[in-house]
């Protein structure tokens, strides 16, 4: 099965989300946190978060970009109980018996969106507030494979 990790590639999330989150945690979408949003909420780093900012599920921090990767299922496991505690403890569920469907479907939602791409692949999201809720996209940037020449280093007698 796969799934995807925080990757950064500079330290523009540290300064662009309130909570950056960690490289090489495992994320989702992270949507249901906005549910409640209106337009007026949309100021400053939330703002960011929003507009593209994946979930890290051991922080609660946001990054913009997720690698897809290859989880175990002992490790599906453990964040499953994970996310259902976030939503006991943050979002009012009862316990975690009622919380644990809900935590299995978000990471099958996430599940599903890597299903299709090849290991290290990027992804990301766009979110957007409309009449009927948020609507969110996604976009992929495939891996690129290296070339030797890439990392060759070429010299001649004279340099």
């Amino acid at each position: 099965m796969l799934l995807a990790r925080a990757i950064h590639f500079d330290e523009s999330d540290m300064n662009v989300f309130a909570s950056p989150a960690r490289t090489g945690e495992w994320c989702i979408s992270g949507g249901f946190e906005f549910s409640n949003w209106s337009q007026s909420d949309l100021v400053g780093k939330q703002r960011q978060a929003f507009a593209n900012g994946w979930m890290g599920l051991e922080t609660g921090g946001r990054v913009t970009f997720v690698a897809v990767t290859q989880i175990e299922a002992a490790e599906l496991e453990q964040l499953t109980a994970l996310l259902a505690q976030h939503f006991v403890t943050y979002y009012g569920a009862p316990d975690l018996d009622a919380a644990r469907p809900v935590a299995a479907e978000e990471l099958a939602h996430m599940a599903e969106l890597c299903a299709d791409h090849a290991p290290n692949t990027l992804l990301t999201v766009a979110r957007e507030l409309t009449d009927a809720g948020i609507k969110e996209s996604y976009r992929m940037i495939e891996a690129q494979s290296a070339d030797l020449e890439q990392f060759a280093i070429h010299s001649t007698p004279d340099s």
